[in-house]
């Protein structure tokens, strides 16, 4: 049986699935991330391929979504707001730990590869796709190809600095990033949820204030009215300067059915041109569809639209990966 395997590492949960030749979803899986425990993040990943392979009888590829970038000076972890993977070699680790080359690249880049391929934007010349989640990514699908960039770090639309900010939203909060007003500070779960707080004082969660917006709460119909206008002018940025055919957005705040009607009839009065044909949709494969461009990766292209993406490689110990590009790459 041919498998390959994808991993979401996110910040609270980490996700694999395993599919076969066909892209047909023959396991999938949840746990708890260990936070802030980066040996325990290895071994959780680990425990789970391999016990889904004990279950199915067969090895598989294995690609891997994550929160952050491969630096290409020195081949570790940069960028991730799960900070514990911070400069750490991550894809020689678990390379190391699983016995066998693992392929990494940007959680977002893996659902713009997803639903580039087999997704809700698959034919479209142009994809941007976001996660709205416990941080904010983005990622960028070129004619089915990944782009990563010289700097690893194309589509990084979440520390970019809101755009055109009224005077109660600047300098914007502090992120963790070092920086203040960044666009994951408004658009990310967490920053919903700061944002209901230092208006209205109360502590609820994201998805409290959806629920009770749409219940008619007039205080968290107000929250996510802010949340739409700032995500209008957020994209807006970004058809500006690329110009998608469309753009997916994946996460929990996805799942917000309003965003896709309210958000383009916004986002003209900022975006240079006469009219706007980029489409906005949600993640065909929802939640999961970045858990499926990591197999994608991971296999090596093998799913024809897919031929040609790069991802950061490890192989190993004794064995250097085909794909690795710096002698970081090798364990």
């Amino acid at each position: 049986m041919e498998l390959a395997f994808g991993v979401d590492l996110g910040g609270t949960k980490i996700e694999i699935v395993a599919l076969d030749g066909a892209g047909r979803e023959l396991a999938r899986r949840r746990v708890a991330t260990p936070r802030d425990d980066y040996a325990g993040t290895i071994e959780a990943i680990a425990r789970l391929i391999e016990e889904e392979e004990a279950r199915l009888g067969a090895r598989g590829t294995v690609g891997v979504g994550h929160p952050g970038a491969i630096s290409p000076a020195s081949g570790l972890v940069k960028n991730a707001n799960s900070t514990w993977l911070n400069g750490r070699p991550l894809h020689t680790d678990l390379a190391a730990r699983l016995g066998r080359e693992v392929v990494l690249a940007n959680d977002a880049n893996c659902l713009a590869l997803s639903e580039a391929t087999d997704g809700a934007a698959a034919g479209a010349r142009i994809v941007f796709a976001v996660i709205l989640g416990t941080g904010v990514g983005g990622g960028i699908a070129v004619d089915g190809k990944v782009l990563d960039g010289a700097n690893a770090v194309a589509g990084e639309w979440g520390h970019n600095p809101l755009p055109w900010p009224g005077t109660e939203e600047s300098p914007g909060p502090t992120c963790w990033c070092g920086l203040r007003g960044c666009l994951e500070t408004w658009l990310s779960g967490p920053g919903l949820a700061a944002d209901h707080r230092r208006v209205t004082g109360l502590e609820v969660s994201g998805p409290e204030i959806v629920a009770r917006a749409e219940a008619g709460d007039p205080a968290c119909r107000a929250t996510l009215d802010r949340y739409v206008a700032r995500l209008a002018r957020g994209l807006a940025a970004v058809v500006n300067l690329l110009d998608p055919d469309v753009i997916v957005l994946g996460g929990g705040l996805s799942r917000v059915a309003r965003l896709y009607e309210a958000v383009p009839a916004l986002w003209s009065r900022w975006i240079f041109s006469d009219r706007v044909v980029t489409r906005l949709v949600p993640a065909r494969h929802g939640d999961s569809s970045g858990v499926r461009g990591a197999a994608w990766l991971g296999r090596g292209g093998r799913g024809g639209a897919l031929s040609g993406n790069r991802g950061w490689a490890a192989a190993p110990a004794g064995r250097a990966g085909p794909r690795a590009r710096n002698p970081h790459n090798r364990a």
